[in-house]
């Protein structure tokens, strides 16, 4: 007997084997646009390895092995060490061999760096977004360290710039690689780190490049396996900030002790711990008191990667979207061509289209901080951008799970996980009020703030009406300074940036399709047939 019930038909088959960089016409153009065009052909080999079957597979094996607490040695002595699934270090092996934690930092480092190690970086984020908390927190301190690395630690610049990952419990001056991973946030405080009680007493004198004996605690220590962190602590002189060793120069463990690994909703493939300080040794980095000041210079590097990270998992999402619709049948012809979802599908890439450009056009100002007028808009928009990607991706990613239906729904699909993920950097390293507040501060503080934002909205006025409308009531919004108008100005400021680069560097008709999806406030966001096309063109790209 035949005991056949049914045949398969119609599943589409999951997304690999793609080009991550050749598929997305709106990055290559915007990595180009900012003078990195030198960095598009390893960007493209990048590209198709991250895009392949096996780099996705090592991503689902990462999460799907979360790492262990070792806590005794087999005698009985404490270890508090952190075991990883063997994937998690060839993911790591490949974001250090590809520079992504030190590439603008390099003495020889080319013009347009920070924008090429932003593309690899949202690039990696489509793959797996654990293995970047290390990453980010790296490239955040090598700048500070570069200025203030005590003088017994100095050899670490060399492991630190190197493109080796060495996961070997070893000094810091005997390894070939170095991570780095931060402590800052304590039980009674989150974001206000202000209140933190973690005391530094000195050990052999005050001041730059001392030594005191921490005691403590931080209910969030990230990456509890990384060869030093930057931590806060109270001092005499006020809140200050600290290189804390995982290995002290003699050679012995450092008086840090893992309390517990974080059991979290996402972000399952990275280790974040609480830990106790029972007299560990840090070393003391610039002034007493200036420890605020210090980790919002790597704070500034952090805040930008979840946006960066926060937009790749975003076009990661879309893609499986896409590559579904083209595939699925759906009442006599493929899903993608049904009128409702082109619209749909349009709207998820012209969202995409215009967090590239101003991502990119950020990653520029970033990397030229030494002009004026980069500075203010690198500290303007990095909270903006951090405050609006990261909370748009949440929806985003549920939209593209929509797509795909049911199937979306399931752990086989990538969806679930980056579904997971993406609340994180929405609230890692600030939540989305304490960016906006951030944003206002800025604009109060810096004299030219106020100045540069007129500017670049006067460059591309007359364009486009909703943008010349929102832009006169953005500009009153900000003649009132109201706090509680906080969320609605960072929203509007990345929006209207965001247009301005549309409108110099687009088609006039995705610029304005822009403003209407993010400007109009009667919520016309039909795209018309054309521009649907061109969208959805632009973002399979030319593999």
């Amino acid at each position: 007997m035949n005991w056949e019930t049914h045949r398969v038909f119609n599943q589409p088959k999951p997304l690999s084997n793609s080009n991550l960089f050749l598929s997305d016409t709106a990055l290559r153009e915007a990595v180009a646009r900012q003078h990195a065009a030198w960095d598009l052909d390893v960007l493209a080999s990048l590209g198709q390895q991250l895009g392949s079957a096996e780099s996705l597979e090592l991503g689902r094996l990462a999460n799907a092995n979360p790492p262990d607490l070792l806590r005794f040695e087999p005698t009985g002595e404490p270890l508090d060490d952190v075991r990883f699934h063997p994937a998690w270090h060839l993911l790591m092996q490949g974001l250090v061999a590809n520079r992504v934690h030190n590439l603008p930092w390099e003495e020889d480092a080319r013009i347009g760096s920070y924008v090429a190690r932003a593309a690899r970086f949202l690039l990696h984020a489509q793959v797996e977004a654990g293995t970047l908390c290390p990453i980010t927190m790296t490239h955040g301190a090598i700048p500070l360290l570069q200025q203030s690395l005590p003088a017994e630690f100095k050899a670490w610049l060399t492991p630190l710039l190197s493109d080796r990952y060495d996961a070997h419990l070893l000094p810091g001056d005997k390894k070939r690689g170095l991570l780095m991973g931060m402590g800052m946030t304590e039980k009674q405080g989150g974001s206000d780190v202000l209140s933190n009680t973690t005391t530094a007493t000195a050990i052999e004198g005050r001041g730059p490049g001392k030594p005191y004996r921490l005691v403590g605690h931080k209910w969030f220590f990230s990456v509890p396996q990384s060869d030093a962190h930057l931590v806060l602590a109270q001092t005499e002189g006020g809140l200050s900030c600290f290189f804390l060793p995982r290995i002290l120069p003699d050679g012995e463990r450092n008086h840090v002790r893992i309390q517990r690994l974080k059991d979290k909703l996402g972000n399952r493939s990275n280790a974040s711990s609480e830990v106790e300080f029972f007299d560990a040794v840090g070393w003391l980095l610039g002034e007493e008191g200036d420890g605020v000041r210090h980790i919002l210079k790597m704070g500034g590097h952090t805040r930008f990667d979840c946006a960066l990270g926060s937009h790749g998992m975003m076009r990661r999402a879309f893609s499986v979207a896409l590559y579904h619709a083209f595939q699925r049948q759906v009442f006599g012809k493929p899903l993608i061509e049904q009128p409702l979802m082109r619209q749909v599908l349009s709207r998820m890439a012209l969202r995409l289209e215009g967090q590239t450009a101003l991502l990119f056009r950020l990653a520029h100002a970033r990397e030229n901080v030494a002009d004026g007028r980069e500075q203010v808009i690198s500290r303007l928009l990095t909270p903006a951008a951090k405050f609006e990607v990261c909370r748009q991706g949440i929806p985003f990613v549920a939209e593209a799970m929509e797509v795909l239906g049911g199937i979306g729904y399931c752990e086989e699909s990538e969806l679930p996980r980056l579904y997971r993920e993406m609340p994180v950097n929405s609230i890692w390293e600030g939540s989305g009020n304490v960016m906006c507040l951030d944003v206002l501060r800025s604009l109060k503080k810096m004299p030219l703030a106020t100045e540069e934002v007129q500017q670049r909205l006067y460059q591309v006025r007359g364009q486009n009406r909703l943008f010349d409308k929102a832009a006169r009531q953005f500009q009153q919004r900000l003649k009132r300074g109201d706090e509680a108008q906080g969320r609605a100005i960072a929203s509007q400021l990345f929006n209207l940036y965001a247009a301005a680069e549309m409108l110099e560097f687009s088609s006039p008709p995705l610029a304005d399709a822009w403003c209407r999806l993010t400007l109009d406030e009667r919520g016309d966001t039909q795209i018309d047939e054309r521009l649907c096309q061109q969208l959805l063109e632009r973002a399979i790209g030319a593999q």
